[in-house]
């Protein structure tokens, strides 16, 4: 297959260009900056067109001749200074390019959405994935399929960073004592970007996920506590003792100082991060032939040289 994919510079997206090449399809990357570096490897099976998913006029036309598409853009903090907002990024852009796949005739469609995406969800990442996930049900696609991956881990090169490298650089590598919200006991449930790039790209040929919504979550789920103490063995260190945080004390503090960037961590992002992030992994390891990577530190090796 010819396949459109979004948001092929970014973490995961660099993974699914790469399972893309590796199972015989060829792309057709959307990107904003023609200069921007994508798999250098069989570039004859990669082209580029410039574009961006908020801008619908620019999306015009760019998906003529391909099969189908993966929509991938996302982001996990905004920046409203920017126009940079989960509702413009989400929802918009998705809606944006699920528009011009169906102008183009695309007959198959996979959307990255998200852990948690409901109406009634804790912050407006989940709320805006589930108005795109919404706009893809209603668009009426022969084939799509919708994955809504946890926290996601992996080498994420030295241009990206994913969640295990941002508290290895923000939170265990610098404190002798960590601190950690309420008892640190909420649980996670984290998957490999290799896992994740497998599935988006099956997803395309099989029957099975015709019409489907996918948890992608690892088979194992870890207390946040026991988290930071595989991400401490991975960098080469003992596990650090913690401090727990009264959530009533901390909650106000993030959704002040958090909202304008003086916290690593957003109140969207805290209030996903005590809610947990877990799900049942049975359908995705069921309808997809994947290697399953434990969340270990031999896995996590990539620390040392990234965070």
């Amino acid at each position: 297959m010819h396949v459109y994919v979004t948001g092929a510079t970014g973490f995961i997206g660099s993974y699914v260009l790469r399972e893309l090449l590796a199972r015989g399809h060829t792309a057709r990357c959307l990107v904003r900056d023609p200069g921007t570096a994508l798999v250098e490897a069989e570039r004859d099976r990669v082209e580029r067109v410039r574009g961006d998913v908020t801008d619908p006029k620019s999306l015009a036309g760019t998906m003529r001749g391909c099969d189908a598409v993966i929509h991938l853009v996302g982001i996990i903090e905004e920046k409203p200074s920017r126009g940079v907002t989960f509702e413009r990024i989400h929802y918009e852009g998705a809606r944006n390019v699920i528009d011009e796949a169906v102008a183009a005739r695309i007959d198959r469609f996979v959307l990255m959405s998200a852990n948690g995406a409901r109406p009634d969800g804790v912050s407006a990442y989940q709320t805006t994935k589930w108005k795109a996930e919404e706009h893809l049900r209603k668009a009426g696609f022969p084939h799509a399929t919708v994955f809504r991956p946890s926290v996601v881990f992996g080498d994420p090169g030295p241009e990206h960073e994913e969640f295990a490298t941002r508290l290895a650089r923000t939170l265990v590598k610098p404190f002798p004592i960590l601190p950690v919200f309420g008892d640190g006991r909420f649980r996670m449930q984290p998957v490999s970007v290799e896992e994740v790039a497998a599935a988006f790209v099956q997803a395309l040929e099989r029957e099975a996920a015709r019409g489907q919504a996918y948890v992608a979550v690892g088979r194992e789920a870890y207390p946040f506590v026991e988290i930071l103490d595989i991400i401490a063995r991975a960098l080469g260190l003992e596990p650090k003792p913690k401090l727990p945080q009264p959530l009533w004390l901390v909650r106000p503090l993030v959704h002040t100082a958090g909202r304008i960037g003086l916290l690593p961590i957003s109140p969207d992002q805290f209030e996903m991060l005590v809610e947990g992030n877990t799900g049942d992994p049975t359908a995705f390891y069921r309808d997809f032939d994947l290697t399953y990577r434990p969340f270990t530190p031999e896995n996590l090796a990539y620390l040392r040289v990234r965070a």
